[in-house]
């Protein structure tokens, strides 16, 4: 099968349970190249105590989180949602997307 998560053009960051990394796509890898290879690493080490709390809530939680962020005036929407495996959460996926500069919206 390939890998489609390597066709897109946001990131795509997965970990387990323990919020250890097991899958980044290219775009990840790219986003993250500061923290080097995360494939293996914990979460916990690249974000904040509040951060940190909020994965493993979403993980016990079986929940999504939704927000955007702006850094280096890259606007983000990040999607963390949790993924499963047998029907049991596995872990968590984040999607990373770029917004541009003006987002149309719409109402239908």
């Amino acid at each position: 099968m390939p890998d489609w998560a390597n066709e897109l053009s946001c990131a795509v960051t997965v970990c387990d349970a323990n919020g250890m990394v097991v899958y980044q796509n290219e775009k990840s890898k790219a986003t993250f190249a500061t923290y080097g290879n995360m494939l293996g690493q914990c979460l916990k080490d690249c974000h904040n105590s509040a951060s940190w709390a909020t994965i493993q809530k979403l993980i016990t939680e079986n929940a999504s989180n939704t927000y955007t962020i702006e850094k280096n005036g890259i606007k983000k929407l990040i999607h963390q949602a949790p993924w499963y495996n047998d029907g049991k959460v596995a872990g968590l996926i984040e999607f990373s997307i770029e917004l541009p500069p003006t987002l149309p919206h719409y109402i239908r």
